[in-house]
C-alpha cells in the first residue's frame, strides 16, 4: 500500500480524536453559591436609659509636692516611697554650711551697724552741747541729725537682713506640713537642688475623689450635675464590685493640651478608700422613648451609611437596610430610625452578605441534637 493512501485514514482519526476532546473543553458551570445559616434578632423598641461609663483612680484631695526654700546639696533624705508621715516629722536635709557662713556674716554686719549707730548718738548730743554754746552753726547741727537718722536705718536694715539669713539658715530642714503617706520621691541624696525643686510628694490624709478625664461630647451634660450628691456612681476594680454614691466636686473649664479631655473630679465621701486604686465612674444619662438595641456585629457600611440586614422570612432572603445610628451603649448602638419593632436583624457576619442572597436560620447545636 501507497503511502498516499493511508493519508485518509490518519486524518479521520485525529478529526475523530478533536470531536471526542471538544466537551472536555467547555467551560464547566459554577458551583451554587452555598445556603449560608444566620442568627437574627427580633427588632423591639422601648424606653432606653443610657449609662456612661468613665475610667478614673482614686486620689487624695490634697496632695503636695514638699521642696525647700532655698538651694543646696540635698544631703540625706528621711523617708521613702510609701511611708506614712505625721507633721513636723522631718523629711530632708540640705548641707547648711553656706548658710551659716551667711548668716554670720548678717549677724557681723548687724553688730557694726549698731556701733555706727551708737556713735553717731554719742556725736549728735556733743555737737547739740556745742550748738548750745554758739562754737557751730544750725547746718553743722543739721549734718550730723541727718548722719544718725542714715545709721539708724542702716541699722534697721542690717536686723532685718539678719532675720531673712537666720530664717534661710533653718529652711535647710524639710519638714512635713501634715500627716499623710509618701507617694512620689523625686530627689536623691547628692543632688544640687534649686528652690521650689520637688524632693517628695505627699498625699495628706483626708477625703479622697475618683479623678476621670471626659470627652467634650459629655461636658454639657457632665456639668449639670456639678454638686448633686449621688448624682454619680463608682464602682471599684478589684474588689467585690462595690459601689459608692459620689457627687461631682470639679470639672476642668479647659481641654488638656494632648489628650482633648476634661479633668472631672468626684467627690466619694470617704478617706478609706486606698490611694491609687482604678475606679469606674458611672453617669445616668437622660431616658430616650422607643430606641432600638442592636450587637456592634449587626450594623455595617455601605456607601457611606450604617446599614442592617433584614430578613425576609417568607422567601428566606436578606436585603441591606439604611438606619440612623444615635448613640452606642457599651457593646451595643441604638438605632433612631430606619427600623420597626417585629422585623428579624441578622446579628453577625453581615459582611459576607449580599441583596436577595438566600439564607437559612441558625440552629445551636445542642438543639439540632434534640431533634
Amino acid at each position: 500500500m501507497s503511502l498516499s493512501a493511508g493519508r485518509p485514514v490518519v486524518l479521520s482519526s485525529l478529526l475523530l480524536a478533536l470531536v471526542l476532546a471538544l466537551p472536555g473543553c467547555a467551560k464547566k458551570e459554577a458551583a451554587p453559591e452555598p445556603l449560608r445559616a444566620v442568627r437574627t434578632i427580633k427588632v423591639e423598641g422601648g424606653s432606653v436609659a443610657a449609662l456612661q461609663e468613665f475610667s478614673g483612680e482614686v486620689k487624695a484631695r490634697t496632695e503636695t509636692r514638699l521642696s525647700f526654700r532655698v538651694g543646696g546639696k540635698l544631703l540625706r533624705r528621711e523617708v521613702d516611697l510609701g511611708d506614712a508621715v505625721r507633721p513636723g516629722q522631718a523629711i530632708a536635709q540640705l548641707d547648711p554650711a553656706d548658710l551659716k557662713l551667711g548668716q554670720e556674716a548678717a549677724a557681723a554686719g548687724l553688730r557694726a551697724a549698731q556701733v555706727q549707730a551708737e556713735q553717731s548718738a554719742a556725736d549728735l548730743k556733743r555737737y547739740r552741747e556745742l550748738h548750745e554754746q554758739g562754737f557751730i552753726g544750725a547746718a553743722e547741727l543739721e549734718r550730723r541729725e541727718t548722719a544718725l537718722k542714715a545709721a539708724q536705718a542702716a541699722l534697721d536694715q542690717a536686723r532685718a537682713q539678719a532675720g531673712v539669713q537666720g530664717n534661710q539658715a533653718q529652711y535647710t530642714r524639710l519638714v512635713a506640713e501634715g500627716a499623710g503617706v509618701v507617694t512620689a520621691v523625686e530627689a536623691e541624696p547628692g543632688a544640687v537642688v534649686a528652690a521650689g525643686t520637688p524632693i517628695v510628694r505627699v498625699a495628706l490624709d483626708g477625703p479622697r475623689d475618683v479623678v476621670f478625664n471626659v470627652p467634650e461630647d459629655r461636658v454639657t451634660e457632665l456639668r449639670a450635675l456639678m454638686g448633686r450628691a449621688g448624682a454619680l456612681q463608682v464602682r471599684l476594680w478589684g474588689g467585690d464590685g462595690e459601689t459608692l454614691p459620689a457627687t461631682l466636686r470639679e470639672l476642668a473649664a479647659a481641654a488638656d493640651a494632648s489628650t482633648r479631655t476634661f479633668v472631672a473630679k468626684a467627690d466619694v465621701g470617704t478617706s478609706s478608700l486606698r490611694l491609687g486604686r482604678t475606679a469606674t465612674v458611672v453617669m445616668e444619662r437622660p431616658r430616650r422613648d422607643e430606641q432600638i438595641r442592636l450587637p456592634l456585629a449587626a450594623v455595617a457600611e455601605q456607601g457611606g451609611r450604617s446599614v442592617v440586614w433584614l430578613l425576609d422570612a417568607q422567601a428566606m432572603t436578606v436585603r441591606p437596610q439604611p438606619v440612623r445610628i444615635s448613640g452606642a451603649d457599651g457593646n451595643q448602638v441604638l438605632v433612631a430610625e430606619g427600623l420597626q419593632p417585629g422585623q428579624e436583624v441578622v446579628g453577625a457576619g453581615v459582611h459576607v452578605l449580599t441583596p436577595g442572597q438566600k439564607v437559612r436560620r441558625y440552629i445551636e447545636p445542642a438543639r439540632a441534637a434534640s431533634r
